[in-house]
């Protein structure tokens, strides 16, 4: 495996742990107990993700993730709280995944894999934020049901095809930017005090 193979597949998980954290170790883990990822000698360190405590863990926070993110503003509340864990557990995935013998690589590899899960996490808040703006629950339903399928399916792609793992990063990072991007217009047009309309002028 190249190392841009093992890049692409560091960010591309490193990402996805910025939306869901504990799906995305969870998916990892059974997928390689049940052989589904035949992960290559250099990545046998996640091997660790398959112990049935790791697995046990990250399936019920998975639950409680999947459950709290489907209620309006109970899903910004859960984000809000992992606001640091989600970048520190994507760095840690990404650690896992680069070349051990190599300290400066896995320092990159620590410091931008928590940036890449701080950044889809912020996407993932800010957009999050737009909609529950709307007074509807169905959105927000909407919204985190597809987050879970494209977290589920992302990952897989990335472990099954690590050439085409930097390409699922570049998407996800520039669809993170522009999520973030968008969060800011419409909130701050949502939350910018309305001007009293100009008095008619007197006779």
């Amino acid at each position: 495996m190249g190392i841009m193979e093992i890049i692409g597949i560091a960010g591309s998980v490193s990402l996805l742990a910025g939306w869901r954290l504990y799906l995305s170790i969870f998916a990892t883990g059974l997928a390689m107990r049940l052989g589904a990822i035949p992960l290559p000698e250099h990545l046998q360190s996640l091997d660790v993700l398959a112990n049935p405590w790791v697995m046990g863990i990250a399936g019920i926070a998975a639950l409680a993730e999947f459950s709290a993110d489907k209620v309006m503003w109970l899903d910004s509340a859960w984000d809000a709280i992992h606001t640091f864990v989600r970048p520190i557990g994507g760095a840690l995935l990404a650690l896992a995944i680069v070349d051990p013998s190599d300290p400066a690589t896995q320092v990159i590899a620590f410091l931008l894999g928590g940036g890449a899960a701080l950044t889809a996490h912020a996407g993932k808040a800010g957009a999050r934020g737009v909609v529950n703006a709307s007074p509807e629950p169905v959105s927000n339903i909407a919204v985190s049901t597809a987050e879970d399928v494209a977290s589920v399916g992302l990952l897989y792609l990335a472990y099954e095809y690590p050439y085409v793992a930097g390409a699922i990063a570049l998407v996800l990072l520039a669809l993170m930017i522009w999520l973030i991007i968008l969060a800011r217009r419409v909130l701050k047009r949502v939350f910018a005090p309305r001007r009293p309309p100009d008095a008619p002028p007197r006779g």
